[in-house]
């Protein structure tokens, strides 16, 4: 497939209202506020953001699935909102909830939607790379729910698009099939495609994501390759170490330089650690105020990092 320079999705200051919500008098409620985004083929581009920050209502109006009340989709040179067939038959979609009709089996339903395309893919090819021949006369209703994403992705590819949108597509997945979902999806991206694709898990986005789009409140708040962002958010050569201890320690007087944060009754969560001598000085003020951690993770900085600090690390 060959890959053109111009953006396979382009959003512009996106706007989504809903409602009327009764709790707010009637008044629509605003869900997307400014949401701006690019996806290029050869890439993997992620949209992360916390539970109710937007990504799947970006990705519904980038669609088609959903109209949006403002800004500006171009999605293969054309506005979803009025593209006809011959648009849909480019894109491959994977909905967060897989969409699959539960009466149907995986063959004899990847082999109707293969029907409805001039030039699917290879189905037995895909049948047997996401291990379905091993489920075939099974219905969509009695499949796991990591068949079940596997069924889902077969069918948002057997139409052979040149965008996929992927929602949450290693969800429920076991290690041995994330493994070959992840192998497939970087097989896409070298054949040219654009792929976009939302995720909770921010390690598989680190790990497939070639450009990074953070959304909050509605509105992109950051966007860069994962080395990128954590340039922007602090040193790449800083690290981030866990413990846990005794719930409600007094945090006063830490060494100068670090930073550090009681993320859940405790469990603690210190920052700014660069060079032995901080670590040394961490053991001291541990020793000071007889704190013995029960365990400890010391680990680089990463891309679930940079999102709590831009997101927060409440619940929601």
């Amino acid at each position: 497939m060959p890959v053109s320079d111009s953006p396979a999705l382009e959003i512009d200051g996106l706007i989504k209202d809903v409602g009327p919500i009764a709790s707010l008098d009637g008044r629509m409620m605003r869900v997307l506020d400014g949401v701006s985004l690019s996806a290029r083929f050869g890439q993997v581009t992620a949209l992360l953001g916390a539970n109710g920050a937007g990504k799947t209502t970006t990705l519904e109006c980038a669609q088609g699935l959903q109209r949006r009340n403002g800004g500006t989709i171009r999605l293969l040179g054309q506005d979803p909102d009025s593209a006809g067939a011959d648009l849909r038959a480019r894109v491959g979609v994977m909905l967060q909830d897989g969409g699959l009709p539960p009466s149907a089996r995986p063959l004899p339903l990847l082999r109707h939607i293969a029907a409805m395309y001039r030039n699917p893919r290879d189905i037995g090819g895909l049948v047997e790379r996401l291990g379905i021949d091993t489920f075939t006369n099974t219905t969509v209703r009695r499949l796991s729910g990591g068949q079940k994403q596997r069924l889902a992705l077969a069918a948002c590819l057997v139409g052979n698009p040149e965008v996929v949108f992927l929602d949450e597509p290693s969800a429920g997945l076991d290690p041995q099939s994330r493994q070959i979902v992840f192998e497939l999806i970087r097989e896409l991206r070298d054949e040219g495609l654009a792929i976009v694709l939302t995720t909770h898990l921010l390690d598989d986005a680190q790990k497939l994501a070639d450009y990074v789009f953070i959304v909050d409140g509605g509105r992109t708040v950051a966007q860069g390759t994962v080395p990128e962002l954590l340039a922007q958010e602090g040193s790449t050569s800083s690290r981030s170490l866990m413990f846990e201890a005794a719930q409600g320690l007094d945090l006063a007087g830490l060494p100068a330089g670090l930073d550090a944060a009681e993320v859940s009754a405790g469990h603690y969560t210190v920052t700014g650690i660069q060079q032995p001598a901080d670590l040394a000085a961490l053991a001291q003020w541990w020793a000071a105020h007889d704190v013995m951690p029960a365990s400890l993770h010391f680990a680089a900085r990463n891309l679930e990092d940079v999102f709590l600090d831009i997101s927060g690390r409440q619940i929601r």
